[in-house]
């Protein structure tokens, strides 16, 4: 049987873009070997905010006080709340597999093999049955880097991903996270806000890597007085059992937990499914794709974490947009210079668009206007005790928003506003211009431009 698409992986790209084709008229095949959804909805995304909102509601009835409310034995209940972020998954997976169906998207559970190219198109092979298409689109994705760090593999069990972190059975005393960037700074929230001891060893010099500077050091430091430890410009060299050796200034150090999590980046998946019968073309590790998401092979397409260049569920999905807008007659290019990164901890960090730092690597020149998050009525009245930032950078010869970037709750709900102003290249004069609801904590980025 021949098929318009071929997708390979049904995650945040593969699923879209199924559901996206399918609702178009196209005949999709959709090939998952694990569960619908991919990494993020089972192993990421999803499992890690269901627990870092239960753990802020705990939060905030240990501190209740602060705003008149008062709670006795208050408790975490780790099986509970491990319980809740489990059900969530299997709602939202359930909820994947009805969309394909109604889009009449054929799923095929197992694992994919490429074939090749032959009389019939692309053909790919899955349960001993062959599936041809016109076109191929690998969603394969990512997964977490485990570097060759002496002592890892005898470690056992002591040592986590993201993967194996979700399925505690019971929470740590003490936890040692190897990655200060987004993954490890939720898992290292999550547990700090339940109790635990948590060690932060990041190799670079500030955590948060590629987000903006100044915030992501403001972030480290409330954590900091939260109880966090930072071991920063520490490269680990050895796992000892439940330690790990690190060095820094010179000198040798170590931080000890009862479990430790391995959160320094993710690769590709790019093998094991055949990519190479078809010679499509690889970039840093990652399957090279042009604005259109097509590679070097006529037919086949690639987006997502496989790609290797944007590893967020948001960018997947707009990519696999971009595919099936271009197959079904569209003039649509993937543009990345306002994709938003959020990172949930409590209090939560948002950008999209170029930091002070990109900003002066790539030589743009920039004016910056900030202002603390208390500027915002709404923040005052919901964060008592908080501190928080608004950092708006542009363009400085015509004034157009190139950078947004915020520090406090709830910024994971304001930077789309702030990726709106920078695709459609507003002015300062022009987003001044805008009324913003009152009283909002998004109004900041309003107050910030009259700063």
């Amino acid at each position: 049987m021949m098929y318009d698409l071929l997708i390979i992986g049904g995650g945040p790209a593969g699923y879209v873009a199924a559901e996206r084709a399918g609702h178009s008229g196209l005949k999709v095949a959709l090939f998952e070997k694990k569960a619908m959804g991919g990494v993020c909805l089972n192993e990421g995304c999803i499992p890690t905010k269901t627990l870092l909102y239960s753990a802020k509601i705990y939060e905030s009835a240990l501190h209740g006080d602060k705003y008149g409310v008062f709670a006795e034995n208050v408790r975490f209940d780790f099986g509970r709340v491990v319980s809740r972020k489990k059900k969530v998954v299997r709602k939202l997976v359930l909820g994947v597999e009805a969309k394909m169906k109604a889009n009449h998207v054929e799923v095929v559970r197992g694992e994919a093999v490429i074939q090749g190219r032959g009389a019939g198109g692309i053909e790919v092979a899955c349960n001993g049955e062959r599936y041809s298409g016109k076109n191929l689109l690998v969603c394969t994705g990512s997964e977490a880097a485990v570097p060759p760090i002496p002592g890892l593999e005898e470690a056992g069990d002591t040592v986590l991903t993201n993967r194996e972190i979700l399925e505690l059975p019971a929470q740590p005393e003490s936890l040692v996270v190897i990655g200060g960037g987004v993954i490890g700074m939720e898992f290292a929230s999550f547990y700090n806000s339940i109790g635990t001891k948590v060690t932060v060893v990041e190799m670079l010099p500030e955590i948060l890597g590629g987000l903006d500077d100044e915030i992501s050091s403001l972030l480290r430091n409330i954590y900091a007085k939260k109880g966090i430890t930072f071991h920063l410009n520490a490269k680990v060299v050895q796992i000892d059992g439940h330690k790990v050796v690190f060095e820094k200034d010179g000198e040798t150090h170590t931080a000890e937990g009862d479990k430790i999590l391995l959160s320094v980046g993710r690769r590709p998946n790019v093998k094991g499914f055949g990519l190479e019968s078809l010679g499509v073309e690889l970039y840093r590790g990652g399957i090279k794709t042009d604005d259109r998401m097509r590679t070097n092979v006529p037919g086949v397409y690639a987006a997502g974490d496989v790609t290797g260049f944007s590893l967020l569920a948001h960018t997947a999905s707009r990519e696999g947009e971009v595919v099936v807008n271009n197959l079904t007659g569209g003039n649509d290019r993937m543009r990345y210079n306002a994709i938003p990164g959020v990172v949930y901890t409590n209090p939560e960090v948002a950008g999209a668009g170029e930091t002070e730092e990109s900003a002066k690597a790539k030589g743009i020149p920039y004016r910056v206007s900030k202002l603390p998050m208390a500027y915002a009525g709404r923040f005052v009245a919901e964060n008592e005790g908080g501190t928080g930032l608004c950092k708006i950078l542009t363009g400085e010869k015509h004034g157009e928003i190139i950078g947004v970037h915020l520090l406090g709750n709830p910024s994971s709900e304001i930077i789309y506003g702030a990726c709106m102003a920078i695709e459609q290249e507003m002015t300062v004069k022009e987003l001044k211009e805008v009324v913003f609801p009152h009283p909002t904590v998004s109004e900041i980025i309003r107050e910030t431009l009259f700063a």
